[in-house]
Order: C-alpha cells, then structure tokens, then sequence
C-alpha cells in the first residue's frame, strides 16, 4: 500500500475556520473520491514527542493507494496537479512524502467489540 502524507501549516493570510470548514467538507469529498483512493485521514498537530514547542506542523493529511500504479496514475494526473498548485498556495512550508506501508496492524475493531 503506498502512503501519501502531506504536513503543513497555513499562509498567514488563510482564514483557519474557512480552511476548516473546506477542508472537512467539499475537499475531503473530493480526495475520498479520487480514483483508487482507499481512505483518507486529517488531524491537527497538538503536543510533539521530544519538542520544547509546538509541533513544526499543524496540519497533517494523509491518502492511502494500493499501489504506487495506481498512486501516480492518479496522483499525476495533469489535472489534478492544477488543482493541486491552487490548494498549495494555501499552504506555508508543506511536506510531501510517498511511502509505502510495510506492515500495519488495526487494532480498533477489537476495542470496539
């Protein structure tokens, strides 16, 4: 499974609650509809392991495919990278990294029984 992890903070001029309401809403329709996206995830950066401070992100998204085929047919798909610039110029210092899952355990559904 190939994992695309984006972590980011906003550009000083992005109004935070209108960033969320976006990106909960029509953008996250929008990634859970992407050709052979599995499931996406969005969290907020709280507290950090080992920091004397914030986390140097606030924003975390994360997209799973089940290949790296299926990963840049969608992923570079030219139109989707001119969305792509719009919704970068929202964002300050964003880190990109594509890696691919070796081994995940999910122990929620036993903690749900």
């Amino acid at each position: 499974m190939i994992r695309l992890t984006v972590m980011y903070n906003l550009e000083p001029f992005v109004d935070e609650d209108e960033f969320l309401e976006w990106r909960m809403g029509d953008h996250e329709k929008s990634n859970n509809s992407r050709p052979g996206v599995m499931r996406t995830s969005f969290s907020m950066g709280k507290t950090g392991y080992m920091l004397d401070s914030a986390p140097p992100y606030k924003f975390i998204t994360t997209a799973d495919w089940p290949d790296m085929a299926a990963f840049e047919a969608d992923f570079h798909d030219p139109d989707y990278q001119v969305k792509m610039d719009e919704w970068k110029k929202m964002l300050k210092d964003p880190l990109f990294i594509v890696s691919e899952i070796m081994l995940e355990e999910d122990k929620s559904r036993e903690m749900s029984k």
